[in-house]
């Protein structure tokens, strides 16, 4: 994966804040307006945003785009205004909050289909701190960044079995034939505090 910029990661997360601020206090906004500018971004790379309270970085809401087809500019603020609002594990980020959130935005690699008739085959495939993983089972997907089971200090196993929770599958279903694994790289770009400096972390 081509690699941004941390002054194209900075661009890209205003854009997702303002994109977010805007939700929040303009319920109907022309998301035209955000998409405008960061118009550069035109290649289709995965995006995912992370919105976090501030200072203890517990998720406030999460949502991305893994297939992506259209342009970063445009999947970016369609993913941002999704997390602010439509994730359903948490309620709608309200204007009181923008002072206490943070706002992360994670480009993903293309996704790459990992293959094991085995879970050692399958483990093997998997390296804690370069990889996020998405399984996809039935009617169920679920996506795991490579951030999580650093923060988290998993194991492989762990970091699969978590997987299987974030889709609401029992833990072991990436055991079965039936599911399907993948595996990506990413880069991540979050402000340090509410609108403030903005870090990279590359996994890869």
């Amino acid at each position: 994966m081509e690699a941004y910029s941390i002054k194209q990661g900075e661009e890209l997360v205003k854009a997702a804040r303002h994109a977010i601020e805007l939700c929040a206090t303009t319920p109907k906004f022309d998301e035209r307006i955000i998409e405008k500018s960061i118009e550069g971004f035109k290649e289709s790379k995965g995006i995912f945003i992370t919105i976090e309270h501030y200072p203890t970085r517990a998720v406030r809401g999460s949502i991305g785009i893994t297939n992506p087809i259209a342009p970063v500019s445009k999947s970016l603020v369609e993913a941002a205004v999704s997390a602010a609002i439509d994730d359903p594990g948490y309620v709608p980020v309200s204007h009181q909050e923008l002072d206490d959130i943070t706002v992360g935005v994670s480009v993903l690699s293309k996704p790459e289909r990992i293959r094991g008739k085995t879970q050692d085959s399958i483990k093997r495939q998997v390296k804690v701190g370069r990889d996020g993983l998405i399984i996809k089972y039935g009617y169920h997907e679920g996506v795991l960044l490579p951030i999580v089971p650093i923060e988290q200090r998993w194991n492989k196993e762990q970091f699969l079995d978590n997987l299987c929770a974030s889709a609401n599958l029992p833990l072991h279903v990436w055991k079965t034939q039936d599911a399907v694994l993948y595996r990506f790289t990413a880069q991540l770009f979050r402000e340090l505090s509410p609108r403030g400096p903005i870090e990279e972390i590359a996994f890869g």
